[in-house]
This record gives C-alpha cells, structure tokens and sequence, in this order.
C-alpha cells in the first residue's frame, strides 16, 4: 500500500469512513435506528437459525436453505453494522487499511453466498410447487448440501482473487472514504493505480455473481406464477400469491440495488444514491429475509419456537433439581 511515484513514499495506513458524517445533526439518531435494525436482525436469524438446528420436524431442503441464510445475514450485518454504529458516535471516523481490506472481503464473501443461496431457494420452491413429484428424489440431502457447499466454496475462492486484486492498490491520498463500509468503488477512487484490470475483474465477478443468479431466480419466480396462476381456488391463489410476491419483492429488492450499484455504469447521478441504495441491500435485507421467509409457514415456525421453549425449560428445570 506504499506509492513511489516521483520518487516520494505516501504510505496511508488508515481510511477515514465518511459514513454519513455530512449529516452531523442526525447521526445520534441515526444510531439509534440502525442499532434496533441490528439488534432485531441478530435476534431474528438467530432464534431461526436456533429453531431449525434444534427441531427435526424442520429439517427439509427449504429450512436447510432457510438456516443458512439466517447464518449468513447474521455474519452479513456483523461484517457491517458494528463499525457503522461506532463511526456514528465517534469523531475519529478511522479503520485500518488491512481492516478495510477484511471488511471489504467478508462483505463480498456473504453477498456472493447469499445471492446464489436466495436462487437455491427459489429452485427449490420452483420444484415444490411446479414438480411436486420430483421435488422429493431431486431435492434430496446430499444435493442440498452439494448445492451449498459449492456456493460457499465458490465465493471463497473469488473472492480472494478479486481481494488480491484490490490490495495490489496504491494509495496516495486522499483516505477519506465517502461510505459507511469498505466498498469498492468509494476505495478506487482513492486509488492512484491502474484500475482498467481490475474493473475488468469485477464486472466478470458481477456478472456471474449477480446478475447470472438474478436471472435464476426471477425465471423460477416466473414458473411458479404460472403454476399459481392455474390453481382454481381463489384463497388458495391469493394465499400463494401474496406469499409469492413478498418474497420476490425482497429479492427484486436485494438484486436490483446491487446491480444499480455494481453493474451499471458510474453515472453522477447514481453515485450520490449508491450509499442509499446500499443500505437495502446491507442493513434492510438481512432484517427482512427472516420474516418474510417465515411467513409462509409461521404456524410451524410458532411450533417448534414452542418446542425449543419447552426443551429450555426442561432442561433447565433438570439442571436445577441435580444441581
């Protein structure tokens, strides 16, 4: 991270995160609302992942899919939200260039995961709705872990490349980030390297990890309308539909501002809107993926919240009476 251009050496050691610092009036409000954001996030995935882990009536493709997702929005805001609330209280806005870096890496880790997770899911709601008859032989355990063990490793490996990439840069001055995270864009325009490459890399990384999901997920969505579309009961389409059109809602929600910020041009207009655009697909996505992926079977999920309970109770009740 050193520069040698005429001679000199610029070594910046930190980047000041900008975050949302031109509003300084608000920012202590601001901490509040993204605090109860962060704390019913948390909570939220967790009891999911909790209720789904502890209770074997749950444990189908479409919980498997749903535990992992509930895992990986908590590691998702953990990545996120705990430097934003600090930057929002302090005044030295300050983050590490190796932390930046980190950041910046689990950042992409967990959007890549969860963008083709949220495609394994449509698939397997696809399946369960359109090929009721082959969802059982298809969707078996050994392909869902497959399925989900090629998703984490995949984005491992990318994202270490195109990370590589981004450490190769060097760094001059200014380091005054303007975002509340380590974000690609924001850090190659600090940037006094040649960026042609690694542009390169990242609209391939885009493509493949956003747009190419995307895809898979509105088509699947697609079929299933179809499919609801031709049930002959009207409760039973509305019911389907409504469920339907909430998750695809926060899926339309999820890609279509990752691909506003990632995939289309650098326009001036979007560029002072790609830090409100983030805060959906960062903060408000991992908040919603738990409530909205529940509903269509909450009357299970408020079952086995209630098995969980009484397991609790039982086993605390048996470590008081042998203690």
């Amino acid at each position: 991270m050193v520069d040698t251009e005429k001679g000199n050496q610029t070594g910046i050691t930190e980047f000041i995160l900008l975050g949302f610092g031109t509003f300084p009036k608000v920012e202590r409000l601001l901490f509040c609302f993204f605090l109860v954001i962060y704390l019913m996030t948390i909570t939220g995935n967790i009891l999911i992942f909790l209720i789904v882990v502890a209770d074997q009536h749950l444990h189908t493709p479409m919980y498997f899919f749903l535990a992992n997702l509930s895992f990986l929005d908590t590691c998702y805001s953990s990545t996120l939200l705990p430097k934003m609330l600090v930057n929002l209280l302090t005044v030295k806005k300050t983050i590490t260039v190796s932390g930046c870096l980190a950041q910046y890496h689990f950042f992409c880790f967990c959007a890549g995961v969860e963008t083709y997770l949220l495609a394994a899911m449509s698939y397997d709601r696809y399946l369960a709705i359109c090929r009721p008859l082959l969802y059982a032989s298809i969707m078996n355990r050994k392909f869902c872990f497959l399925l989900m063990a090629a998703t984490w490793i995949s984005s491992v490996i990318v994202n270490v490349i195109l990370v590589g990439f981004v450490a190769q840069l060097s760094f001059c001055g200014p380091n005054v980030i303007d975002h509340y995270f380590c974000d690609f864009h924001p850090l190659e325009k600090l940037s006094c390297s040649d960026t042609n490459l690694l542009d390169l890399v990242l609209l391939f990384i885009s493509v493949s990890f956003v747009i190419v999901p995307f895809l898979l997920t509105f088509l699947s969505y697609i079929c299933i309308i179809g499919t609801i579309i031709k049930i002959k009961s009207t409760i039973g389409r509305q019911k389907a539909f409504s469920t339907c059109s909430s998750h695809l809602m926060v899926v339309c929600l999820f890609y279509g501002t990752l691909i506003i910020v990632y995939v289309l041009p650098d326009y001036p207009t979007l560029r002072y809107l790609n830090k409100v655009f983030s805060i959906f697909y960062t903060v408000m996505t991992p908040l919603a993926n738990p409530l909205i992926y529940t509903l269509r079977n909450k009357e299970e999920v408020h079952k086995a919240l209630i098995r969980l309970f009484d397991k609790i109770i039982i086993l605390g009740l048996s470590f008081h009476f042998f203690s």
